[in-house]
């Protein structure tokens, strides 16, 4: 994070409109300490979708990974089986 993205509260309070004009323009997260020390973060919201999208993906990877070692897995042979004689059925 460059030393530019980095504002005290009293700065937001002051300039809100242009951190935020900052925010979605650049795409580069802000800073904000008080009292000199870091309290939040700000992002703009395409950043913050895409994040959200990021950690529901990495959710569902994870998910996965547990899944295959617990041994909750089914060879794809079987499935493209079953997937085929619902096919078959369903004409």
């Amino acid at each position: 994070m460059r030393p530019a993205n980095i504002k005290p509260i009293s700065y937001l309070k002051a300039n809100a409109a242009e951190v935020l004009q900052n925010l979605s323009e650049n795409r580069e997260p802000f800073l904000i300490t008080q009292n000199g020390e870091a309290r939040a973060v700000m992002q703009d919201i395409a950043t913050y979708e895409s994040t959200q999208e990021t950690l529901a993906l990495l959710k569902i990877l994870a998910l996965g990974n547990q899944e295959i070692a617990a041994g909750k897995t089914t060879p794809i042979a079987n499935v493209a089986r079953r997937l085929r004689s619902k096919k078959i059925t369903a004409k």
